[in-house]
């Protein structure tokens, strides 16, 4: 699978853009701002509905405009689809393939499927739980459509769950046989996401580990860990003990949705112990970890989004990162850099075929 051709129109600081991609590495070089990464964010956009950036779709519109279209086509097993993903101001965003629009676009997820790497990705380390949670759900949602809808399931019924409870009190009633319709859905749903989960990050942990040694090249002991109260004490058992504090909180206290993914460096937590470099080199083994599982799930090699991923890197890592890509571990891959020599450099000396897109104030400079 790869990404043929690629159009964006009024989409961030981009007035109209267009590129043709090879099958191999395709790279973006410019200064800061100059709209590099807005190109990925486009690529992620078709892939999955939304962008990886700014989860305010409107506010991915360029200023003074009043829309944005994004067109992207895709060869996969030889058939061609084409996507486009369009928001107009006070109005609905629209996804469609073929020409023809989704009703639902958790039906688009996995079909293109992709994997992102960008200095943002900090916020996964230093910031809290749900972030993580995130992570995690947005990975396994692309291999398994049954997940996502588990979970839309689960917070649908989380969310209704804490209406009543706060019509509870607001009302001064309590209706225990409604508060159990939620229950039962609560644990239907979050069961199936808490199995899935676990199994999800057994996979992951031994090619996570592997391919943090091979980056960092050191002997720093990498884990990852999930906690969830569920794993201790059946679901229902949960919600039986907790709701005197539910109807006082008027929120639910257990469940899924109180999951922690915990990363450890050395046992100990790495957004504590871990240097800049070593939290970097901890997210990309994480994130190619999930890209090389992927692969074997879907029998398909997602593409590859590498946003500044030579910035707080030193040349050797840099170089084995490079070294994947070279070795056929990779399809197709995008990369930005604000150093065009360093680019070419690196991959010149690798012998790989790529091209060099250089972007200036949004637009590609032919």
């Amino acid at each position: 699978m790869y990404l043929k051709q690629l159009a964006l129109l009024n989409f961030k600081n981009h007035s109209e853009s267009n590129f043709q991609f090879g099958k191999n590495i395709n790279c973006f070089v410019g200064d800061n701002g100059s709209g590099k990464t807005n190109i990925l964010d486009a690529i992620h956009y078709l892939s999955l509905s939304k962008s990886y950036f700014n989860k305010v779709d409107i506010q991915n519109i360029k200023f003074e405009e009043d829309f944005f279209i994004l067109k992207g086509l895709f060869i996969k097993e030889k058939e061609q689809s084409d996507i486009q993903c369009s928001l107009q101001k006070g109005e609905q965003k629209i996804l469609k393939c073929n020409g023809k629009k989704y009703k639902r676009f958790s039906d688009h997820i996995g079909n293109f499927p992709v994997v992102i790497i960008s200095p943002t990705d900090s916020n996964i380390i230093l910031d809290g739980s749900e972030i993580r949670r995130r992570y995690i759900d947005s990975s396994i949602a692309q291999y398994n459509m049954q997940y996502l809808k588990n979970l839309i399931s689960y917070n649908k019924a989380l969310k209704q769950r804490n209406i009543l409870l706060k019509s509870f009190v607001e009302k001064q009633y309590f209706d225990k046989l409604s508060l159990e319709i939620f229950d039962n859905q609560l644990i239907k749903f979050g069961t199936a996401i808490f199995k899935e989960r676990t199994y999800f990050l057994e996979q992951l942990i031994d090619i996570f580990k592997k391919y943090y040694t091979n980056i960092a090249s050191k002997n720093e002991k990498v884990n990852i860990k999930y906690q969830s109260q569920i794993s201790q004490k059946d679901f229902s058992d949960l919600l039986h003990a907790s709701l005197e504090k539910d109807r006082v909180s008027q929120y639910t206290n257990v469940g899924i949705h109180k999951d922690e993914i915990i990363f450890e460096m050395d046992e100990y937590p790495i957004k504590k112990i871990g240097s800049q470099g070593q939290q970097k080199s901890f997210l990309i083994a994480m994130k190619l970890a999930q890209f090389d599982f992927m692969q074997k799930k879907i029998s398909l090699k997602p593409i590859l989004l590498l946003d500044d991923i030579f910035d707080k890197l030193d040349d050797k890592r840099v170089q084995r990162i490079i070294s994947f890509a070279n070795n056929g571990l990779f399809g197709q891959v995008f990369i930005t850099d604000t150093h065009k020599q360093r680019t070419e450099e690196i991959l010149n000396t690798s012998k790989i075929e790529y091209n060099l897109f250089e972007i200036k104030n949004g637009e590609f400079i032919k």
